[in-house]
């Protein structure tokens, strides 16, 4: 059955919307300006580049005092906590009603931290509501919700190519009444913050039993013994501090069996139910660092003049920049369209879209954000302008939760599929 698409802001995202951009815009980009100056200079001192800024733990409290707090909590899923760590009464957003909201968080670096809203928490929160349990939600839901500690997510490894799950190595195998946690992770996301508590680990249970059930999630104290952060990850040059991308080893961790998420063999099945939402969040959040990009190649283009004209004036830029517009355009209705289609018919119905966007907008991403280092010349590349960061991330995206080409494999199977049951059809009627 068709249904009506209405990508329309209701009246509460609207609200949220507006309300993210004003807190960004006044309390959050003056203040990344001088984290990220700040950060620099304990580099060249060799000073501690990942220690909790007193500033950021403001910002927060401000950002929870507006009511701007855990906004990603999803609707029919967020039950009593929504309403004790949440905002609104305590009622979650819709895929739709997020999109724009998050699309305002991603014009600064830190907003989603500042808004308790930034990955990796955002999904490793939502695995413990949804398939966590009671247990696991109040030793580490709560205190995530709170922001009172931060977490990691486990998967890639060094070893294997891992946009392929079933190449894993690490392993979570049972015994008795433990888990014995054994292997390496990296690009850990999440690991370098001071405050990162918990991780969830996927690795696999049952070698032996199909693809889609040899995988556990597992929660795992950070400080547990066997537990290593061997070190941070730098992406293009960048660390993300103060959240960044770990390299961990666990080694003979032993823990209850109930620190498995779900029961055994169920990873596949969350990871589905984990991606599908955060996929459109990293979309909109790029959608949104994209637009502050280009908002400073325009800046730029009318101040500074090179061969007696302003840049906006030279070498094409006028037309880049109408097709940059309509670049960004395009992708943010592609990502509402899929936020709908989850919101209407759930993640099953919805694996095409959301491999398209997680295909589509970070390359967009990445030819806006390269015309923007393009205007602003050697400084585009430096650190005195976001810019360089901004297309490490774009970058790194396109790598991030499935590269592109595993994306574009569930596009074209999804296409093909009823035209080769067709031919195979005909092929067996004669």
């Amino acid at each position: 059955m068709v249904k009506d698409m209405d990508f329309s802001l209701s009246p509460r995202a609207a609200d949220l919307s507006a309300r993210v951009r004003e807190f960004v815009d006044t309390h959050v980009e003056p203040l990344e300006a001088e984290l990220v100056a700040d950060i620099a200079a304990r580099r060249l001192h060799g000073e501690d580049p990942w220690r909790i800024d007193p500033r950021i733990e403001e910002a927060k409290a401000e950002a929870r005092r507006q009511g701007l707090w855990n906004l990603f909590l999803p609707a029919g899923h967020e039950g009593p906590y929504a309403e004790r760590f949440g905002t609104d009464g305590g009622a979650g957003l819709s895929n739709l009603d997020y999109a724009p909201v998050a699309e305002q968080m991603g014009r600064s670096f830190i907003a989603p931290l500042i808004f308790n809203s930034n990955a990796p928490d955002t999904g490793n929160m939502e695995v413990l509501l949804k398939y966590g349990s009671q247990a696991q939600k109040d030793r580490w839901l709560e205190p995530l919700l709170d922001g009172k500690v931060r977490s990691a997510f486990l998967m890639t490894e060094p070893g294997v190519a891992s946009s392929d799950a079933t190449n894993m190595q690490a392993r979570a195998e049972i015994d008795g009444d433990e888990v014995v946690l054994n292997g390496r992770k990296w690009w850990s996301s999440g690991a370098g913050h001071p405050d990162c508590k918990v991780g969830i680990y996927m690795a696999v249970t049952d070698p032996n039993a199909d693809r889609h059930h040899r995988h556990s999630m597992v929660v795992v104290p950070m400080d547990h013994p066997g537990v290593t952060v061997e070190r941070m990850l730098s992406t293009l040059g960048q660390y993300d501090e103060p959240l960044g991308h770990g390299e961990v080893t666990l080694t003979d961790v032993r823990l209850p069996v109930d620190h498995i998420i779900g029961g055994p063999g169920r990873a596949f099945e969350i990871a589905q139910g984990r991606l599908g939402p955060g996929r459109v969040h990293h979309c909109m959040r790029l959608i949104g660092l994209t637009e502050k990009c280009l908002d400073l190649a325009l800046q730029r283009s009318v101040s500074r003049v090179a061969f007696g004209k302003p840049l906006a004036q030279l070498g094409g830029n006028r037309e880049k920049f109408a097709e940059a517009r309509i670049k960004i355009n395009q992708a943010r209705l592609h990502v509402l369209h899929a936020a709908w289609k989850l919101d209407t018919f759930g993640s099953a119905a919805s694996l095409s879209e959301v491999s398209e966007i997680k295909v589509a907008v970070p390359r967009m991403a990445c030819e806006v954000i390269d015309f923007a280092i393009q205007i602003h010349g050697g400084g585009g590349t430096g650190p005195d302008f976001p810019l360089a960061a901004a297309y490490a991330g774009a970058r790194s995206l396109r790598l991030a939760d499935g590269p592109d080409e595993v994306h574009l494999g569930v596009v074209s199977r999804l296409m093909l599929a009823p035209y080769a049951k067709k031919a195979m059809a005909v092929g067996a009627a004669q």
